[in-house]
């Protein structure tokens, strides 16, 4: 008996899923496709409106998928109403001695502690180096306050994205980017896996591009996954300008967001170009105070008492100091200040095309 194939297409909005769902539709039977939408929570309204313009044009249905995080923010109320942790966390210093050399580390019977390293290529055995606690250390356990703040928020909004930060206690970054993968990976391979316990063999189609970043640049084109799982990636040779071609020569639209400035679209991104985000600002400002409500909220579910969406790497101990730097109405300041583009928005009428892939003629 031949295998039934189900070729799952993710769709995010983006011209490059876009371009993926039309060359799905251009080889592959209609009836064997299935174009899938992880909704992230994150989106800004007009990407919603155009997966329903794109649904009618290409006469398919569009899935929406949305993760549920209840389970983990329930565990976490349970964690923090209980947390009765007694040790503390010290910041470090490296040790050295009079002559300013560094002093190895030892074990209990004074023997010096080695560890492997790589460098040029070679791995090499070095002594690991001695360390000191600096400062009076903070204390794990949440304080009876943090604790009061944390439980009085920690509830789950429906809100994929929001809820997600909730439970983590902070907003992803480019370390820690785990939203990606909480909120439309794992959707999406659960997804998969649920056909194939149908009996169906899974073609997971995606719009990767190795030109994207340098962690894409050895993506392959098909790699099989897993047992009845395969991934293909039409487009990894593809540039942004290819796939935005593409989708025109086919007659479809585009999400409107492009003709506004936008170089990504989907969520409000973490990662967020400058432009991209005084874009935003400035065309729908309603994102920028649904935003600041989400600091305000996560903030509260955090054990430090504050937490940004765009956040950057800060040494400093003022946590206080730290959001009045890196709120979010502080970033879109930044963003709309430094490069001129007051001056450039003070000269805008919408709807004004500020395409940068040659939309507007």
């Amino acid at each position: 008996m031949m295998a039934q194939f189900r070729h799952v297409v993710s769709v995010s909005g983006g011209k490059d899923s876009t371009a993926t769902l039309l060359l799905a539709l251009n080889k592959v039977q209609r009836e064997q496709i299935v174009a899938i939408f992880c909704d992230t929570g994150n989106e800004i309204p007009v990407t919603h409106a155009y997966l329903d313009q794109l649904e009618c044009h290409l006469g398919i249905q569009i899935h929406r998928l949305k993760a549920d995080f209840s389970a983990e923010i329930a565990g976490k109320r349970l964690f923090v109403a209980r947390d009765q942790r007694t040790r503390r966390e010290y910041r470090t210093a490296p040790v050295f001695d009079a002559q300013g050399q560094p002093v190895p580390k030892r074990d209990h019977r004074g023997n010096i502690l080695y560890r492997t390293v790589r460098r040029d290529g070679i791995e090499i055995r070095e002594p690991i180096q001695k360390t000191r606690k600096v400062g009076g250390g903070r204390r794990v356990r949440w304080s009876n306050k943090a604790k009061r703040r944390a439980l009085n928020v920690l509830y789950p909004t429906g809100n994929p994205f929001l809820d997600l930060c909730l439970w983590k206690g902070r907003f992803p970054s480019r370390m820690a980017q785990f939203c990606t993968e909480e909120l439309k990976r794992n959707i999406a391979v659960a997804y998969q896996l649920d056909l194939i316990d149908q009996g169906f063999c899974v073609v997971s189609w995606q719009g990767i591009r190795r030109d994207e970043s340098p962690n894409r640049r050895h993506a392959k084109k098909v790699e099989h996954v897993g047992p009845h799982l395969w991934a293909f990636r039409p487009l990894v040779d593809w540039t942004a300008q290819q796939t935005v071609d593409f989708v025109r020569a086919q007659g479809c639209p585009l999400n409107p967001l492009y003709s506004q400035g936008q170089s990504r679209v989907g969520c409000v991104c973490i990662n967020s170009k400058k432009m991209d985000l005084a874009q935003v600002a400035f065309r729908y400002p309603e994102e920028v105070t649904r935003l600041a409500e989400w600091e305000h909220r996560v903030g509260e579910a955090s054990k430090r008492g504050f937490s940004t969406f765009m956040c950057d790497a800060d040494d400093r101990v003022d946590r206080r100091a730290i959001f009045a730097d890196l709120n979010i109405h502080a970033r879109v300041a930044w963003a709309q200040g430094d490069s001129g583009t007051m001056d450039l928005f003070d000269q805008l009428e919408l709807p004004v095309c500020a395409s940068a892939y040659g939309l507007c003629e």
